[in-house]
């Protein structure tokens, strides 16, 4: 759901691993379960049933890790409790629907939306998916996630979308989440204008949806800042106009030297660290708007000394999924190819060395990492 921190930073947890059985007792699941801080475990789990009239089952054929799942193995993500299956993302076949599901049936392909959402009360009706107050962000936090053989996804008929016949698979796991975080978090929220600048900290997966979705609204320039020179390179392939290596700590520099000494109309912190959010201070232009798209897990400073007389803006957000309708046709007519961001394939019992890969990216070279049970 956001940004899994600079390049450089690796996951050095250590990860255990509960082997399943050649045959599967019948009514149970393969799942990767996050049992303590640093650590998952691929587990055996009885196969989700249906709870409430608005549930569907959903038997996921494709699945991903995000940068929010490396929080919570952190300790970053409170409300996601050890027990928990993984995963808020993901695209599947619908195996039972409950009695309130009328748009939806059995057999059905289906994406799932990374925010489950009700559709009638009081911030749903203000298209804050993200703050449903019977749904949200629970997939994978509050209740048992998209890593498995199976899901329960609760307020199916809000949270599920339809696949057209032979759409691609790969492409549109990215629609769950990551592209919608990017293009509403960060492009959205911070007002991309045509003509106008934009510096995106973090060259990770999510700053670089960011980075294909800014691309909708032709800004003048979009510089990408980050400490790992493949992910940069990456960058500059995506559409990137400039690209800063951060590591030699001249990245305001550059970014004055590039903008006249003014800065950027758009900074998007990408990364969830204090020292990057704290580096976008450093870049915004007196009018412009830092869009924070990054999990913080530590208190960051806010530099109102030297902001409090620049006419900016500071904008956070949960992603609310709203425009996941708009990015399939995007993806549809090829204006986009969210598969680029696709760098490594693992089957759910290689859960541990697909969280290892997305973990140390920066040995890696891992972008987006697919999971298939």
């Amino acid at each position: 759901m956001h940004t899994q921190g600079t390049s450089s930073q690796s996951l050095t947890h250590a990860f255990a691993s509960q082997p399943a059985n050649d045959t599967e007792a019948a009514g149970q699941m393969q799942a990767l379960v996050y049992t303590a801080e640093g650590k998952i475990s691929l587990q055996h789990r009885p196969k989700p049933q249906l709870i409430d009239a608005g549930d569907a089952i959903v038997r996921v054929s494709k699945t991903t890790i995000c940068g929010t799942d490396l929080h919570i193995l952190k300790g970053d993500v409170p409300t996601a409790k050890p027990g928990r299956i993984l995963g808020h993302e993901g695209v599947g076949i619908i195996d039972s629907v409950g009695a309130a599901v009328t748009s939806f049936k059995p057999g059905d392909h289906v994406l799932m939306s990374c925010v489950s959402a009700c559709g009638t009360c009081e911030f749903c009706r203000k298209q804050m998916y993200s703050h449903c107050t019977t749904g949200g962000w629970i997939l994978g936090n509050t209740i048992d996630g998209t890593q498995a053989e199976y899901v329960r996804t609760p307020h199916a008929e809000m949270s599920l979308y339809h696949i057209p016949e032979g759409a691609n698979e790969e492409a549109l796991v990215m629609l769950s989440d990551i592209l919608p975080t990017g293009f509403e978090c960060g492009v959205l929220n911070g007002k991309v204008q045509p003509g106008s600048s934009v510096a995106i900290v973090g060259s990770g997966p999510i700053g670089l949806a960011a980075l294909l979705t800014a691309q909708f609204y032709a800004p003048a320039s979009i510089i990408m800042i980050d400490l790992d020179d493949s992910r940069l390179e990456m960058a500059h392939k995506f559409g990137a106009t400039d690209v800063i290596n951060s590591g030699d700590g001249k990245a305001v520099a550059a970014v004055m030297a590039l903008t006249k000494g003014a800065g950027v109309d758009t900074v998007i912190e990408a990364v969830g660290i204090p020292a990057t959010f704290e580096l976008c201070q450093k870049l915004v232009a007196a009018g412009g708007v830092i869009a924070n798209i990054g999990v913080h897990g530590k208190p960051a400073s806010l530099h109102l000394e030297t902001l409090w007389d620049r006419n900016i803006a500071i904008t956070t957000r949960l992603v609310d999924t709203v425009t996941i309708p708009m990015l399939f046709k995007t993806v549809a007519a090829k204006k986009i190819d969210p598969t680029l961001l696709v760098t490594h394939r693992f089957s759910l019992a290689e859960g541990e060395q697909a969280y290892r890969a997305f973990g140390n990216a920066a040995e890696t070279k891992a972008l987006k990492v697919l999971i298939t049970p």
